[in-house]
């Protein structure tokens, strides 16, 4: 199935509370942060970065970090970077949602 970009966006009930909660909580554009929690592969970390850096068309890496929990089992990628629209947002996490060994969005 392929990733809705753009205005393919897809309606969704909450859609437009959604997109209404981005505009009153957040500036556009403006920085963003996104926070995704998964399993520890060697690839999650990166398949992160890259998915956000395309769905945003980025020509570099987002600026990121990324942390490790105590026991190895997970870890947590957080990007925070200038995002254009609300639309935006919601398109980055739909693209996050796919991703193998995804545990929670935030």
């Amino acid at each position: 199935m392929p990733i809705p970009t753009g205005d393919d966006v897809p309606a969704h009930p909450n859609f437009d509370s959604l997109i209404e909660s981005l505009e009153i909580n957040h500036q556009f554009p403006g920085l963003y942060t996104f926070k995704v929690i998964g399993g520890n592969p060697a690839s999650f970390a990166r398949s992160v970065i890259l998915a956000v850096a395309d769905e945003l068309s980025l020509d570099d890496e987002p600026p990121y970090s990324v942390k490790q929990t105590p026991n190895g089992r997970h870890v947590s990628v957080t990007l925070t970077l200038i995002v254009e629209s609300p639309r935006d947002v919601v398109r980055v996490y739909q693209r996050l949602k796919t991703l193998d060994d995804l545990v929670m969005l935030m």
